[in-house]
């Protein structure tokens, strides 16, 4: 055997990522055919002996460890899987054009046969073994800070006895109701909606048809793999399945944004590095961004997560330019079918590194070519039919959304303590903290653009303001690791000018100092304490975290108790319309969202939901007019069935194909 050969990595002009120690081993010759066939065998017969037994679950792990082993850039198993599990998450929303026209759609077999198909291909290719680096201690300390927030805030549906009270959670985000219609029919139809919007506008509420499909197919893809390819789940486990994705899509923008903080800073203290975990899993949970899974913004959650990594990419690039390229544009593809609002700046931040290295660039025009001519192809698709065909543009006006002085305070309150401890020169004089500058200079940008368009429409600044203020609040959390960097750290025995001084003792000062920011921190974003949060407050001095994981679950809502009753005691009826009417014209509204999501129907109760009168008797008038027969009306209250016949009264030709039930108990 030859021996291997420990070199150190020559100087790249424009590279920001620290020179560290590479081992390299002499290319392997590529092996035979024989052994290449029988590997694409087993990218096959592995998937079937799998859903064969029920295990399918277990091929998305596999495929993501065997996407890890093939790259070389980083330096911690951490680091391989969160650069995976980005390549992985933006080619399958790339790929997933070809699964919505195959004939197999998401069945676990041909997705995983071709996965690993094509793994087999790239390994030979690339005369990559596999190989993985070792776990440390800051790999599972960091999987633990996220697993730790992401159950932090499922602990009111785990707390949660029945699924009146599960549902009376997710009713607290109208988007909730929404979401579960487009993970489903993806699911049943077995892909992307806008591929053949024919069929699928006679599934769903057609406003969906084109909407940002990322992440419900992303989702609905692995939920295959949990049932093994059975029969997609529908109702009440269609509710559960879905909030069961929800949180892990919020732990993964938890994972990301502690990976990415990591990979800035650089290499660091290991004091420094736990500070720096305990840091970003703090802010993430005292600020705005535990909204994303109160209010029902999986989609925006998920392209959050894919800008992270983009973010931390272009601010530290790594040190292989091939994967570098591809890691770029998968992002951008992803961030593009996921939530499209943040292609604008995370693509204006890529061209400003395109520019920044150019010199380095011109070392790969071949692979520079082919990135780029399909991210330029695929990353805009999305947006461009919605823009051109839904007519999606008139949206980034919309009111609504909370008030942004908290986030005002969250913008000025972290901006000022990541700008002045990347002004400081230790951080400055470095590259990556330059870049860092720039990347949210183009965030702060887009954010203000918004804004100001909100205001030029006679609006504050509202609801896709508040979506780009996420993208400024993310790129400040990650800036936090130059606040770690200025941390003091204990004296290395080996270089102590006072050899007599006992270690212990001389690490005092440096671990004193951590643990007192440590706590400053927990204490400010309202973890722990009396202060309620520095960076986000509520009405109640609480925090959105806070206050979701303390909710009373056995407060089953109004609206949620009466759209459960209506779902167990009135299944739906093939052709027939099943609305919901309450005292309230909202209350209808938001009852029959959720009921339709629930029975797979928002495609038929579309006419009686989605227009824009809320006041009754008003609203139970335009529905009796505007919603074709059979129709089934649910009454919940007794004003609700005066407004019927109100306007049975006004015009008796109302009642053909008219049923009137009443809400039982």
């Amino acid at each position: 055997m030859r021996a291997d050969i420990t070199a150190q990595l020559p100087a790249v002009q424009g590279r920001t990522e620290d020179p560290e120690p590479v081992t390299t081993t002499p290319p392997a010759r590529r092996p035979g055919i024989a052994l290449i066939l029988g590997a694409v065998l087993a990218s096959w017969l592995v998937p079937v002996a799998a859903t064969a037994v029920h295990a399918a679950w277990l091929l998305p792990p596999i495929v993501l460890l065997a996407t890890a082993s093939l790259l070389r850039s980083g330096r911690a198993l951490l680091d391989r899987i969160m650069l995976a599990v980005a390549l992985l998450g933006g080619l399958t929303c790339a790929v997933g054009l070809l699964f919505s026209v195959w004939p197999w759609g998401l069945h676990p077999v041909p997705v995983t046969g071709l996965a690993f198909t094509v793994l087999t291909v790239a390994a030979v290719l690339s005369r990559r073994a596999p190989r993985l680096p070792r776990p440390g201690w800051s790999d599972l300390v960091s999987l633990a800070a996220a697993a730790l927030a992401a159950g932090y805030l499922a602990t009111p549906y785990l707390r949660a006895d029945t699924f009146g009270q599960r549902l009376s959670l997710a009713m607290v985000g109208e988007d909730n109701g929404r979401h579960p219609a487009l993970f489903d029919v993806i699911g049943r139809l077995g892909g992307y909606l806008f591929v053949d919007p024919g069929a699928a506008r006679e599934q769903i509420f057609s406003g969906l048809v084109h909407y940002p499909q990322g992440w419900h197919f992303t989702t609905a893809l692995l939920d295959g793999f949990l049932r093994s390819a059975g029969d997609p789940p529908t109702g009440a486990r269609l509710m559960d399945h879905y909030v069961l994705w929800c949180l892990a899509t919020f732990g993964l923008l938890v994972l990301t944004l502690v990976w990415a903080a990591q990979h800035v800073a650089g290499p660091l203290h290991p004091l420094r590095r736990l500070v720096l975990i305990i840091a970003v899993t703090a802010l993430v949970l005292g600020a705005e961004l535990p909204r994303l899974l109160v209010a029902g913004y999986p989609s925006e959650a998920f392209g959050l997560s894919l800008a992270v990594v983009l973010v931390a990419l272009v601010v530290r690039p790594l040190h292989r330019l091939r994967e570098q390229l591809i890691l770029v544009g998968a992002l951008l593809i992803g961030i593009g079918f996921s939530y499209y609002l943040f292609l604008f700046p995370t693509g204006a931040m890529v061209l400003c590194w395109l520019i920044a290295d150019r010199r380095r660039l011109r070392t790969r025009p071949g692979t520079v070519a082919i990135v780029a001519v399909l991210t330029a192809a695929l990353a805009p698709l999305v947006a461009v039919i919605g823009v051109l065909v839904a007519g999606q543009s008139e949206a980034l006006a919309a009111p609504g959304g909370t008030p942004p002085v908290e986030t005002y305070n969250t913008m000025l309150g972290l901006g000022a303590l990541v700008l002045a401890a990347v002004l400081v020169r230790t951080n400055l004089a470095d590259t990556t903290w330059r870049r860092y500058l720039v990347a949210l200079a183009v965030a702060l940008s887009f954010s203000a653009s918004m804004a100001a368009v909100n205001i030029a429409n006679g609006t504050q600044p509202a609801y896709y303001f508040g979506k780009t203020a996420h993208l400024v609040l993310v790129v400040l959390t990650m800036g936090v690791a130059a606040l770690a960097r200025l941390l003091p750290v204990p004296p290395d025995p080996s270089t102590d000018s006072e050899p007599r001084r006992h270690p212990i003792v001389g690490a005092i000062p440096a671990v004193g100092t951590a643990a007192l920011v440590t706590l400053a921190l927990l204490a400010g974003t309202g973890l722990i304490g009396w202060t309620g949060g520095y960076f986000h407050r509520n009405g109640g001095n609480g925090t959105w975290a806070t206050d979701w994981a303390g909710r009373d679950v056995r407060a089953v809502s109004r609206t949620a108790s009466v759209t459960n009753t209506a779902y167990r005691n009135y299944p739906a009826i093939p052709g027939t319309v099943t609305l919901v009417l309450d005292k309230q014209g909202l209350q209808g509204y938001r009852e029959s969202i959720f009921l339709s999501a629930m029975q797979g129907t928002s495609a038929q109760t579309e006419p009686g939901i989605y227009f824009r009168i809320y006041d009754e008797p008003a609203r139970t008038a335009e529905i009796l007019r505007r919603v074709p027969r059979p129709l089934r009306l649910i009454v919940a209250d007794p004003a609700a069935q005066k407004a019927i016949d109100g306007a049975l009264t006004a015009d008796p030709a109302l009642r053909d194909g008219l049923t009137v039930v009443p809400l039982k108990p």
